[in-house]
């Protein structure tokens, strides 16, 4: 089984090639963002900490968190997104390590993918086979987060500011995806990559 890491500016196209791939090959796919929301909910890893950190004024009537509340809070308090970042991107990257040792022990996959934007800053180049970063040119990127969320160019403008630059993202991954043209030219690089994987495996 190998294990690969995906990684991408926003707007980059990442669910579409998680769904490729997901068609594609004998894999599990791991999204970062849905775990993170899956250790919030009651009996969750993160949940008794977030709220003992924000309080229970956060929780809704069935106890759950409100994420609209807990957000507020959290980005417009730097100290305590921090915290809450100390407390969910360590239990995330627990989880995928459990994963993996998981899937290895069952030898049922060929690949696992792991899906997350601080791939890079968080250090999973630590737990992962390989990373692949997919490249999409920037005016794409912002014409796609236009069309497809509605965003304006201030938020895309902040957004894109706090992610990383385009040279860390060549440093740190060994596979370059393009997506900026059509997604079937993306698709056609995959398989030219996975084809290398099964010719290596003969």
């Amino acid at each position: 089984m190998k294990v690969i890491g995906i990684t991408g500016g926003v707007g980059s196209g990442k669910t579409q090639i998680l769904t490729y791939l997901q068609e594609r090959t004998n894999c599990r796919i791991i999204v970062a963002d849905r775990v993170a929301h899956e250790l919030e909910e009651p009996g969750g890893a993160c949940y008794e900490q977030i709220v003992t950190l924000l309080g229970e004024e956060i929780l809704g009537k069935d106890g759950s968190i409100i994420k609209t509340e807990m957000a507020s809070r959290i980005f417009s308090d730097s100290n305590l997104l921090i915290k809450i970042n100390e407390i969910i991107h360590p239990a995330v990257k627990e989880y995928v390590r459990k994963a993996i040792a998981e899937e290895c022990e069952k030898g049922q996959i060929d690949y696992l993918f792991i899906e997350a934007a601080l791939l890079i800053e968080d250090g999973y180049d630590e737990i992962v086979d390989e990373m692949w970063y997919i490249h999409t040119d920037e005016p794409v990127r912002r014409e796609r987060l236009k069309l497809s969320r509605g965003y304006s160019d201030k938020k895309i403008d902040a957004i894109i500011k706090e992610q990383l630059a385009e040279e860390e993202f060549y440093r740190h991954c060994c596979v370059v995806i393009d997506n900026s043209k059509a997604l079937q030219n993306a698709f056609r690089q995959i398989d030219e990559k996975l084809g290398e994987d099964l010719c290596q495996k003969q």
